[in-house]
C-alpha cells in the first residue's frame, strides 16, 4: 500500500556527528590542534636541487597504516635486481624540511637525535649545499619561485589532511616486514636474529625460546637484545649445544598481538659428538628430509579431535596429542594451523596453546566464518606430519521467529576516502521466506555506536558505503531481512580506513633496516600544465544501486595536484552533467548512486590541477541502470555416495557459465520427512563435500545451490536416495605368513586377517606361489582360483629342495584386495621332527580390565604322535625376551583358555605351544599387543527365564554397525546344530533360547559381533548352574502366588475376628475361594469379606465366635495360572481361648461406652518414697464422679472432673503397716460405672514395701568412714527411712553379731555401724545391704590400710580430746552475773568446782588476784565447792571479780559484778 513505511525503516538512524563522546569531542579537538603546520615557516626552510636521475623503488608489499609519517614519506627502499635492499630512496622537493625529511613537527623531535637520523641529516644537506652552489640560471631561478607556489598550496593541502585525520585510523596490529631467519651455526660462535615490525601504537617485542621468555639479566653477557626504530635484534653469544631451540619473536600492542619464528641449529666439531654419527646436513634430498645429528624424529598423532559441530557464540577447543620419538629435552616442533590451507595466527578469534605434548586450537566466539577444515601441521627436522577434521558452525536461534541466519565472512573490496565498497556472503538458511535484502551498518573505531547505512535492503551482495569522514577507520556488519524480520549481524569486518589508496599506501611504509647508503632521486611536479584526458575508463561494477567507475591518470609524469571530475550522460542525449561538482577526487574510481533503474548511461572523467580542467577522456558505451551480475543456474545432477556411518559424499555438476561464483551451499533431508537442513554454512567453492552428523541406517536425499554477488541460485534436483552407511572397499592385504607343515611337494601356509576388512566380511583368500633360485625370485604363480574361506591353506605341487614365496589376497563383496608382502624364503622339505608343529589363527576375544580369552587352532602338523595338550605364554608387550612367562603349568586339553588376573590398561602379548608325548613344540606366531581394558558400553551375556519357563542368554551390543552380525558359538565353536538351541535376533539384541534343557547342554556359551571393535562376551553354564535355571523354569511354568504372609487372626473391636492374608503380587483377574472345614463359604450376615487388588490384602471377618464356628479356614487363590493355599486350624484350646478372649473385647467395647479405666488401679513409689495410688480414666464428662474406698470405707470423693480422658491419684506418704489394705476406685454418671481395685495386703503390700525399700536403696550415699572418740563409725544416708527396712551390716561377707563392743543404729536418715576401741582385728571389708525382696544394694567400704590408720588415729585423738575435755578444770555454776547489794551487808557467793586432778582455785578482783583475810574470805572445800564472803561491804568492793580455776587438763574461769550503793543514794535514785 502506498505511504506504508517498511518495518526495517521505522528506526533507521542518519549519519550524525551527535554520537560522538564528549571525551572523544576532546580528543579530536586536541590531535587538530597539534597537527597544524606553519606555511611560512616551512616555506622559508625550502632547498633546492639540480636536476638528477630520480627513482622511487620500494621492496615491501603494503601493509596497515603506520602512524610515521603522517603524511607522504618520501623515504622508500632502494632495491637491485635481484629484490635485495641496498639502501634508501629519498626523492628531492624544492619545499619545507618537513618534505625533505618525511616527517611531521612532532615526529622530527621524537627522532631528531638518533643517530640514523644524525647520518641522513649530514649527507642530505651537505648534497643541497653543493646544487645550490651550481644553480644561477634564470631559468632555474623561475622555477624555483613556482615549486615554492607549488609548495606552499600542498603545505596546505597537508595541514588540512591531517586536521582531518583521526590518529584512530592509523592505529593498526603489529605486522612482520621482515621475519627473523633460522640459522646453524658451530659451537663457540656467535649468532644474530633480527626482524622489523610496523605497526602503531609502537609494539612491545619480547623475545622467547623455546616459548619461555629471555631475560638478558638473568644470563649476564649471555643474551644482548636491542631495538632500534622499528629494528630488533637477539644475539647469542657462545653459542652451545643447549643453544639449539626455537626462538619466537611476539609483538604486541593495544590492537593485538603476532609472533614469528626461527631456528637456531648449533654444530660441534667433528670428534666432540660419536664418529659413527653422520655429518649434520641441511638439504632436503630428493628422497625426503634429512635429520641432523643422525637423529630422524618420528612424529605420531593421537588423540586426535574429529568431526566437530559447534553453534554461533559458543567456544569450542580442537586438540591433540603429540608424541615425538626420541624425546629430546628443550627440542620443540614448529607446530601451525590451517583452515581451509590458510595459515591461522593467533588473534581474538583463534587462540593456540602448545604444552609440550598437546596442540590446542581455541575459537573463542564460534561463527560460520570459523567453518571448514582445520589442519594441525606438526614440522620436526624429519619431516611434518599433519592431521584434519572438518567444523561445522549451525546459525544460531534467530531473535525473530523465521528471521534468516547472519551474512558472513563481510570484508572490504576497494577503500577511498570518500566511500568503501563492502562485500558479503549470503547466508544459507533463509527462515523460510526468501530474503529480501541486506542492511549494512558501520561503526567508527575506537567507538560502540552503529549506523545504518543504506535506507532500503539491497540484494546485490556488495555495497558502497558513503558519508565517510576522511582519514578515520572504520568497522562493518551485515544483516540479512525478510518478510518475518531481521537476523543477529555477522561478525564484524576488519577495520578500515577511508583514505586515498595512494595516501594509505604511502603512510604504510615501514623503515627498513639502515644500510648506510642513501640514493638521491628527483621528483619535480610540472608546474601550469593543464593534464591530459585518463585512459581506459570503464564500468566495472553496475547494479541497479550503483555503478562503479575507474580508470588511469593521464600518461603524462610529473603532473602536480592531479584530481578528477566525473560527468554521466543520458544514453541517446548530448548533455553532459558534471555528477561531483562541489570536490573533485583524488583516487582514480568513483561510486555513483541514485541513477534510474532501467535507463543507459554513458561516463566520462576530466582531470584537472591548479593550472584548470583538461579534455574529458573517451565516454564509456552505454550502460543499463541493473544488475550486471546474474544469479547463477542450479547445479546440475547431484551424485551421493556412502562415505562413513555418519556421512556421505555429495557430489555435483557445476553451474554453467556463473560468473563470480562464490561458492555452493548443501542441504540435506531425509526420504519422507520433507524437512531440508543446511549440511554446509560457509560456501564452499568445490563440486565435492563431505557432510557429516547424519544418522546411521537413515536414507537422505541432497539438494545444491550456487552463490555469487548476485544472489542464490534455484535447487538443483534432489539427488537419488542413499543409505547412510559406510562405504565397502576391497580389504587390506593380509600379513604374518608363516608354515604350519611342509612336506616333500607341499607346503601349509597360515597368515593373519587384514587389519581393514573393507567394511565387510571377507570371502576368502587367495595364495600365489613363486620360486627362488639364487636369491632372485620368479614369476609369481596362482596357486589357488577358488577362494579358500579359511586363513590356512595347503600349496601343492612343489619342488622338494626348492626355496619359495608366497603372498595372499583378501577378497569381499567389493572386491580382491593388493597382495600382501611377499612371506620370507621357504624351503621346501619334510618335516621329520617328533614334536607338534606350532598352532596358529591366535584370537583375543572378551577383553576386560583384569582378563580375556584366547583362542588358537591345533597344528597341522602332529609330530611323531597326537597332540595332547596345549601351553599359554603371556609378557608385557614392551618387556624383553626373557619376560615370556607361562599361564598354565598343567596342559590345556581345550584350544581356549581365560587368562585372568591381568593389570588394568597393561598391554599384553601371547604365544601357544602344543606338546605330544615327544616333548613340547614350536610356538605359535606372537599375537598383535592388545591392553587390558574394558571398552565403554561393554555388556556381558544375561541369562533369563521368561514367564513360560523358557531359559535363554541374552546379549546386546551398543555399536553395531549395518553390517554387524551376532555369531553364538558353544566351547568357541560356532553353534550350527538348531535341535537344541534356537537363535533370534532383533536389532541390537539377540538371543539363543534352550529348546530342551539338560546335561548335554552345559558348556561355555560366548557371542561375537562382527564389524565392531571386538564386542563379545560369554557365559559358563554349569551343571550347578543348569540345576539353578531348572528350578527357576519350573517355578514360572507352574507359578505359584506369592505371598507376604501367610493366613492369620486377629481380634477387632468389639470381639470381632478377622481372618486375613496378603498375596505380594495379585493382578486384577485374581480370585478367591474362602473354605471353612472343605466347605466354601460366601459373604453373608455372618462371614464379611474383602479382597484388596492393590495392597494384595485378603479378609473375611465374622461377628463373632460360637462352639460351631471350631475348624479349619482356608484361602484359595487362583490368578491366571498362578495358584496358592493357605490354611488356619482352630480347634481344641486354641480356639476356646481365641474365643474367650473375643468375649472379653466384646465385653470390653460396651464398657468403654461410659466412663471407664483406661489403665486399671496401680502404684507406683516416688524418688521422695512416697507412694502414689493412680489410674488413667477416659470416656469422662463433668456429671462423672470417681470415689476411693479403703477396705470398703469411703475414704476420698472426686467430682466434677471435667476432662474426657486423664489421671486419678491417691497418694500416701510415710507409708507403714497401717496402710495395708484394698483399695477401690469407683467411676459413675448416669452412663453407667466401672470399678478398678487394688490389694494392698500380703504379698500385694510386700511388693509395695520392697518397692519403698528398692527407692531407699537406691538413694542411700556410699559408705563413709569417720572417728569418734568412743571408735571408729561406718554410716551412709538415705533419702527417707521406714521403720519397716530391713538393713544387714557385713564384715568380710559375713553378717556381723552385735555387741556392746559393735552396734548399729539409726539417726534420722543416717544409718551407722560404730566399733568402739577398734583394734587391727576390725580392718577388712564392711558393707551394708538393703533388702527389697529382689536382690537388694550393698555399699561396701574397705577399712583397712591408709583408710584404717587415718581413722584410727583420729579416734585416738578424739579420744584424747574427750577425756580432757570431761576431766579439765571448769566452773559448773551458781556465780551471777552482776551483785548489787547495800553498803554495810554481807556477801556470801558459793559456785561448784570440777576437775580431775583437783584444780587450784585463784580469785582476781579487777584482773588482779586477791587473798583470803578478814574482810575477804575465800574457802575451797572438798575439792568441790568454793565460797566468797565478804563481811561488810563497802563501796570499795565494788569491781570485776573472777574465780580462776585450773588442773593439767585445763583453765576456766567464771565472772560476775559487785555493786555496792549507799542507802541515801539508792532514795535519791528512786525520786
Amino acid at each position: 500500500m502506498s505511504g506504508s513505511i517498511p518495518f526495517y525503516q521505522k528506526h533507521h538512524l542518519h549519519y550524525d556527528r551527535g554520537y560522538r563522546s564528549k571525551e572523544t569531542q576532546s580528543k579530536v579537538s586536541q590531535y587538530q590542534a597539534s597537527s597544524r603546520y606553519s606555511a611560512s615557516g616551512s616555506a622559508s626552510a625550502a632547498t633546492r636541487s639540480r636536476g638528477l636521475n630520480v627513482s622511487s623503488h620500494s621492496g615491501l608489499k603494503e601493509s596497515r597504516l603506520s602512524p610515521s609519517p603522517k603524511r607522504a614519506k618520501p623515504t622508500y627502499l632502494a632495491v637491485d635486481k635481484d629484490n635485495q635492499i641496498i639502501g634508501y630512496v629519498v626523492p628531492i622537493f624544492r619545499g619545507s624540511q618537513e618534505f625533505a625529511t618525511g616527517l611531521s613537527d612532532t615526529e622530527e623531535a621524537r627522532v631528531r637525535d638518533t643517530a640514523a637520523y644524525m647520518a641522513r641529516r649530514d649527507l642530505f644537506t651537505s648534497g643541497l649545499e653543493m646544487e645550490r652552489s651550481e644553480l644561477s640560471s634564470r631559468k632555474e631561478t623561475m622555477r624555483e619561485s613556482a615549486e615554492r607556489i607549488t609548495l606552499n598550496k600542498r603545505i596546505h593541502e597537508h595541514e588540512e589532511h591531517f586536521k582531518r585525520m583521526n590518529e584512530d585510523s592509523l592505529m593498526h596490529a603489529p605486522e612482520f616486514v621482515i621475519k627473523p631467519r633460522s640459522h646453524t651455526v658451530w659451537e663457540k660462535q656467535c649468532v644474530r636474529l633480527h626482524c622489523t615490525v610496523s605497526g602503531w601504537p609502537d609494539p612491545r617485542v619480547v623475545w622467547y625460546k623455546n616459548n619461555v621468555a629471555l631475560d638478558p639479566l638473568a644470563n649476564p653477557g649471555k643474551y644482548k637484545i636491542e631495538s632500534r626504530y622499528s629494528v630488533h635484534s637477539l644475539e647469542i653469544n657462545k653459542c652451545d649445544f643447549d643453544d639449539t631451540a626455537q626462538y619466537r619473536v611476539s609483538a604486541m600492542n593495544a590492537q593485538g598481538e603476532l609472533s614469528a619464528f626461527a631456528s637456531v641449529v648449533v654444530k660441534r666439531f667433528k670428534g666432540e659428538i660419536d664418529e659413527f654419527l653422520p655429518a649434520p646436513r641441511r638439504a632436503i634430498t630428493e628422497v625426503g628430509p634429512v635429520s641432523e645429528y643422525g637423529i630422524t624424529f618420528q612424529t605420531h598423532i593421537v588423540d586426535k579431535f574429529g568431526v566437530s559441530f559447534g553453534r554461533e557464540g559458543e567456544t569450542m577447543s580442537l586438540g591433540c596429542t603429540v608424541i615425538i620419538y626420541p624425546a629430546l629435552h628443550r627440542y620443540q616442533p614448529e607446530v601451525e594451523w590451517y583452515r581451509d590451507d590458510v595459515l591461522l595466527s593467533p588473534s581474538k578469534w583463534t587462540h593456540m596453546h602448545w604444552s609440550g605434548d598437546r596442540a590446542t586450537l581455541t575459537l573463542t566466539h564460534l561463527n560460520k566464518e570459523d567453518e571448514g577444515l582445520y589442519t594441525l601441521r606438526v614440522t620436526t627436522k624429519s619431516g611434518y606430519e599433519t592431521y584434519s577434521a572438518y567444523v561445522f558452525v549451525r546459525d544460531a536461534d534467530a531473535e525473530v521467529e523465521g528471521a534468516p541466519a547472519a551474512p558472513l565472512d563481510v570484508r572490504c573490496l576497494d577503500a577511498n576516502k570518500d566511500y568503501i565498497i563492502v562485500a558479503w556472503k549470503q547466508p544459507a538458511v533463509d527462515g523460510g521466506s526468501s530474503i529480501l535484502g541486506y542492511f549494512v551498518d558501520r561503526c567508527e573505531v575506537g567507538t560502540t555506536h552503529w549506523i545504518q547505512c543504506n535506507d532500503t535492503p539491497v540484494k546485490f551482495a556488495r555495497f558502497p558505503v558513503t558519508g565517510l569522514v576522511e582519514g578515520r577507520s572504520y568497522i562493518f556488519r551485515v544483516r540479512a531481512v525478510n518478510k518475518s524480520g531481521i537476523s543477529r549481524p555477522s561478525r564484524v569486518s576488519e577495520p578500515v580506513a577511508a583514505m586515498d589508496p595512494a595516501d594509505r599506501a604511502r603512510m604504510r611504509g615501514t623503515s627498513a633496516p639502515w644500510t648506510g647508503q642513501i640514493i638521491v632521486t628527483e621528483e619535480e611536479p610540472a608546474e601550469g600544465i593543464v593534464p591530459g584526458k585518463p585512459l581506459d575508463l570503464q564500468v566495472t561494477e553496475a547494479t541497479k544501486n550503483y555503478v562503479v567507475l575507474s580508470w588511469k591518470p593521464p600518461g603524462e609524469k610529473g603532473l602536480e595536484g592531479v584530481m578528477y571530475y566525473v560527468e554521466k550522460c543520458v544514453s541517446g542525449t548530448d548533455s553532459w552533467q558534471r555528477v561531483n561538482t562541489e570536490i573533485p577526487v583524488k583516487s582514480p574510481r568513483f561510486a555513483l548512486f541514485d541513477l534510474a533503474e532501467g535507463k543507459a548511461y554513458r561516463f566520462r572523467v576530466r582531470c584537472c590541477n591548479s593550472a584548470g580542467v583538461g579534455e574529458p577522456s573517451d565516454p564509456t558505451e552505454a550502460t543499463t541502470v541493473g544488475d550486471k551480475l546474474d544469479i547463477p543456474s542450479a547445479p546440475g545432477k547431484v551424485i551421493p555416495t556412502r562415505n562413513t556411518d555418519t556421512s556421505v559424499v555429495v557430489s555435483w555438476e557445476a553451474s554453467r557459465d556463473a560468473k563470480e561464483l562464490v561458492g555452493y551451499y548443501i542441504e540435506g533431508s531425509i526420504v519422507g520427512s520433507n524437512v531440508w537442513e543446511p549440511c554446509n554454512n560457509k560456501p564452499v567453492n568445490v563440486t565435492r563435500f563431505i557432510c557429516h552428523g547424519l544418522i546411521t541406517g537413515e536414507k537422505y536425499v541432497f539438494r545444491v545451490r550456487a552463490v555469487n554477488a548476485a544472489g542464490i541460485s534455484q535447487f538443483s534436483q534432489e539427488s537419488e536416495a542413499v543409505e547412510v552407511k559406510a562405504a565397502i572397499a576391497s580389504p587390506a592385504p593380509p600379513y604374518g605368513i608363516t608354515v604350519l607343515e611342509c612336506v616333500r611337494d607341499s607346503m601349509v601356509l597360515a597368515w593373519k586377517q587384514p587389519t581393514f576388512i573393507g567394511g565387510a566380511d571377507i570371502t576368502g583368500y587367495f595364495v600365489d606361489y613363486r620360486e627362488v633360485i639364487d636369491g632372485v625370485p620368479g614369476k609369481w604363480h596362482e596357486a589357488n582360483i577358488k577362494a579358500v574361506s579359511e586363513r590356512a591353506y595347503r600349496v601343492s605341487d612343489l619342488k622338494e629342495n626348492k626355496k619359495y614365496q608366497f603372498q595372499v589376497r583378501a577378497a569381499n563383496m567389493a572386491g580382491v584386495g593388493i597382495p600382501s608382502l611377499p612371506s620370507n624364503t621357504f624351503l621346501c622339505e619334510e618335516w621329520t621332527i617328533a614334536v607338534p608343529g606350532p598352532p596358529y589363527d591366535l584370537q583375543i576375544r572378551e577383553v576386560r580390565n583384569d582378563s580375556l580369552v584366547l583362542l588358537w587352532k591345533p597344528p597341522v602338523y602332529q609330530g611323531r604322535d597326537p597332540v595332547n595338550g596345549f601351553y599359554v605364554d603371556i609378557k608385557e608387550a614392551d618387556a624383553p625376551e626373557e619376560a615370556w612367562r607361562g599361564v598354565n603349568t598343567k596342559a590345556l586339553e581345550k584350544t581356549y583358555t581365560k587368562i585372568k588376573d591381568l593389570k588394568e590398561g597393561e598391554k599384553y602379548v601371547f604365544r601357544v605351544r602344543a606338546q605330544n608325548k615327544a616333548g613340547v613344540g614350536k610356538v605359535s606366531d606372537v599375537t598383535e599387543p592388545v591392553p587390558a581394558l574394558t571398552k565403554p558400553g561393554t555388556k556381558e551375556i544375561v541369562v533369563d527365564v521368561d514367564d513360560d519357563g523358557v531359559i535363554s542368554l541374552n546379549f546386546e551390543c551398543g555399536n553395531m554397525t549395518p553390517d554387524s552380525k551376532f555369531v553364538w558359538s558353544k566351547n568357541y565353536e560356532e553353534i550350527t546344530d538348531t535341535s537344541r538351541l534356537s537363535t533370534e535376533t532383533k536389532g541390537t539384541k539377540s538371543k539363543v533360547v534352550f529348546n530342551r534343557p539338560g546335561e548335554e547342554d552345559i558348556g561355555v556359551y560366548s557371542c561375537l559381533v562382527t564389524h565392531t571393535d571386538g564386542a563379545s562376551s560369554s557365559y559358563t553354564l554349569s551343571e550347578e548352574e543348569l540345576k539353578r535355571l531348572l528350578e527357576i523354569s519350573h517355578d514360572h511354568k507352574f507359578p505359584i502366588i506369592p505371598l507376604k504372609s501367610d493366613l492369620a487372626v486377629e481380634l477387632l473391636e468389639k470381639g470381632r475376628v478377622r481372618f486375613w492374608l496378603q498375596a505380594e503380587k495379585i493382578s486384577n483377574n485374581g480370585r478367591v475361594d474362602y473354605v471353612f472345614n472343605d466347605n466354601v463359604v460366601s459373604q453373608g450376615e455372618k462371614y464379611k469379606m474383602n479382597f484388596d487388588k492393590n495392597t494384595g490384602v485378603i479378609e473375611m471377618t465374622m461377628e463373632s465366635l460360637t462352639p460351631a464356628d471350631e475348624g479349619t479356614y482356608t484361602f484359595q487363590l487362583q490368578d491366571g495360572k498362578a495358584t496358592n493355599q493357605s490354611s488356619l486350624v482352630l480347634i481344641g484350646d486354641v480356639f476356646k481361648q481365641l474365643q474367650k478372649e473375643s468375649e472379653f473385647q466384646r465385653k470390653e467395647y460396651f464398657r468403654k461406652q461410659g466412663p471407664h479405666f483406661i489403665e486399671y488401679l496401680s502404684w507406683e513409689v516416688t524418688p521422695e518414697c512416697c507412694v502414689v495410688l493412680k489410674c488413667k480414666v477416659g470416656n469422662m464428662k463433668k456429671e462423672t464422679s470417681a470415689q476411693w474406698h479403703k477396705d470398703r470405707h469411703q475414704i476420698k470423693v472426686d467430682e466434677h472432673l471435667g476432662f474426657a480422658e486423664g489421671v486419678l491419684k491417691l497418694e500416701i506418704a510415710q507409708i507403714s503397716k497401717k496402710d495395708a489394705g484394698v483399695y477401690e476406685v469407683i467411676l459413675k454418671d448416669d452412663r453407667g460405672q466401672d470399678t478398678s481395685t487394688l490389694n494392698l495386703t500380703d504379698q500385694g503390700f510386700k511388693d509395695l514395701m520392697n518397692e519403698v525399700f528398692s527407692v531407699i536403696a537406691n538413694s542411700s550415699t556410699p559408705l563413709k568412714i569417720t572417728s569418734t572418740d568412743e571408735g571408729i563409725r561406718l554410716y551412709t544416708f538415705v533419702s527417707y527411712y521406714n521403720d519397716l527396712l530391713q538393713v544387714t551390716w557385713h564384715y568380710k561377707d559375713s553378717a556381723i553379731a552385735f555387741s556392746d563392743r559393735i552396734k548399729s543404729g539409726v539417726v534420722g536418715e543416717q544409718l551407722w555401724l560404730q566399733i568402739k576401741e577398734p583394734t587391727e582385728k576390725d580392718m577388712g571389708k564392711y558393707a551394708i545391704e538393703f533388702y527389697d525382696g529382689k536382690g537388694g544394694l550393698r555399699r561396701t567400704v574397705d577399712l583397712s590400710g591408709q583408710a584404717f590408720d587415718d581413722a584410727f588415729a583420729e579416734f585416738q585423738r578424739l579420744k584424747a580430746a574427750a577425756i580432757a575435755e570431761r576431766n579439765r578444770a571448769r566452773v559448773a555454776g551458781g556465780l551471777p552475773d552482776v551483785v548489787t547489794i547495800q553498803e554495810g551487808k554481807a556477801l556470801n557467793l558459793t559456785c561448784n568446782i570440777s576437775g580431775n586432778p583437783v584444780p587450784e582455785v585463784t580469785w582476781l578482783k579487777n584482773d588482779r588476784e586477791i587473798t583470803s583475810d578478814e574482810h575477804c574470805i575465800l574457802k575451797f572445800e572438798s575439792g568441790k565447792f568454793a565460797s566468797f564472803t565478804i563481811t561488810g561491804v563497802n563501796t570499795s568492793d565494788s569491781g570485776k571479780y573472777s574465780i580462776l580455776v585450773k588442773n593439767k587438763y585445763g583453765t576456766e574461769s567464771g565472772d560476775f559484778t559487785v555493786s555496792v550503793f549507799i542507802p541515801e543514794e539508792a532514795g535519791s535514785k528512786k525520786k
